[in-house]
């Protein structure tokens, strides 16, 4: 049976990354080119029902093997990976029996994964970790969990002495840019409940996530001749940087952690005439998520009372909302993953998401669904890692989990 390693080896040179400006579904085309592969391979294994449909969305199952009525359980993973690096030509570097010094990506470049700026990466001292060479990204975030399930999967098609009821599994286009969910069907894939493997270090086991939105703003100003522009000229720069100085300068992702929410300014562009600001809004708690938009809300009447009608408008749009209202009357699977990785010899550490997930979406859609770690760190750019042993243990928690739905 092949490897974790080697699956994941395979997938991460396949370029996925997804778009935030296509409107096309996928966002990209050649995310379908993992989700074909990912369709040869389950079939090559015994899993004839696995198909890729239009929309680029991956999905099988394996059928139970015992007499016993349980639940049916899916896995569910994302094939993109982020947009704000590049996932071409994907390059990695395997470090054996790392020693616990600074890891040089590329000498050429001095792209060096630091000790000091990194330090957790002293856990892994003796382990095999997995690192990019410094000019992509690695693409653990999510084709570890898309091996890792692909490799839990095999290993009980090989072993059909460990009992399970029916196994759903699921490969998305498009998290990366918060369209994941948006053409999962989820009568078809017919689950009680799911997880995301789509986590980050290991141990980690996550059923709360922020609340999100996006503001864009707006800001009209007025040019004129910088000689003879005494009364006479806006400059929407000017007001944007107001702006700015209005929301709480603590109140930012460089600032906070844990529960803590934040508004992040994602990018700025203008000039005198016009500005463009893009901020995303996120919270834990649903009341204080709705006081921060009303805030950046009132912000813009004190401007627009200041500097006339209409000169800055805000459009703010939900994104996704907290999964935890709909996974806590179901605690049970949360449970489930939690003694499933205690099993693996792993202490579970429940922590919150600071960010999104399909899971989110798919709780609201009817299927909860949290989320388990796949064991990388970094994600999303040059300096991404995953330690091996880590990803091998994903795959023992996903097969605890099924042994323990069998004795339910």
């Amino acid at each position: 049976m092949e490897s974790v390693t080697d699956k994941f080896l395979r997938y991460i040179v396949v370029d996925t990354r997804s778009s935030e400006e296509s409107n096309t579904v996928p966002t990209t085309k050649k995310q379908l080119n993992l989700g074909k592969k990912l369709v040869q391979e389950l079939k090559q294994i015994g899993i004839e029902n696995a198909n890729l449909d239009e929309n680029g969305y991956v999905m099988a199952f394996l059928a139970g093997n015992t007499n016993k009525k349980v639940p049916a359980v899916g896995f569910i993973s994302h094939m993109d990976t982020s947009p704000e690096i590049s996932g071409e030509n994907v390059k990695p570097n395997i470090v054996t029996n790392y020693d616990g010094s600074d890891i040089v990506l590329n000498s050429d470049k001095n792209i060096v994964l630091s000790t000091k700026d990194f330090p957790e990466i002293k856990n892994y001292i003796g382990e095999t970790i997995i690192t990019t060479d410094g000019n992509t990204l690695l693409g653990a975030d999510d084709k570890a969990g898309v091996a890792e399930i692909m490799t839990a999967v095999e290993y009980l098609v090989n072993h059909p002495e460990i009992k399970h009821g029916d196994i759903k599994i699921g490969f998305t286009p498009d998290e990366e840019v918060g369209k994941g969910p948006d053409y999962f069907d989820v009568k078809k894939f017919n689950a009680e409940f799911a997880y995301t493997i789509d986590g980050g270090q290991i141990g980690e086991l996550e059923f709360e996530n922020f609340n999100a939105a996006s503001a864009k703003v707006k800001i009209k100003g007025r040019n004129v001749h910088p000689g003879y522009a005494k009364n006479k000229m806006i400059n929407s720069m000017l007001i944007a940087a107001e702006l700015i100085g209005m929301l709480p300068k603590n109140e930012v992702p460089e600032a906070t952690e844990g529960h803590e929410g934040f508004y992040h300014l994602i990018s700025i562009n203008g000039g005198v005439e016009e500005t463009e600001l893009y901020y995303i809004i996120r919270d834990f708690d649903s009341d204080n998520f709705e006081k921060r938009k009303k805030f950046m809300l009132d912000s813009m009447k004190l401007l627009n009372k200041k500097y006339g009608s209409g000169v800055v408008s805000i459009d703010v749009k939900d994104q996704y909302r907290n999964m935890k209202e709909k996974i806590e009357h179901v605690k049970y699977v949360v449970d489930i993953a939690y003694e499933a990785i205690k099993q693996s010899s792993v202490e579970p550490e429940i922590v919150p998401i600071r960010g999104g997930t399909d899971g989110a979406r798919l709780s609201f859609m009817g299927l909860p669904t949290p989320n388990i770690f796949t064991g990388g760190h970094n994600f999303h750019g040059r300096y991404e890692y995953i330690p091996v042993f880590a990803m091998e243990k994903a795959v023992e928690v996903i097969i605890n989990i099924v042994e323990l739905i069998s004795k339910m």
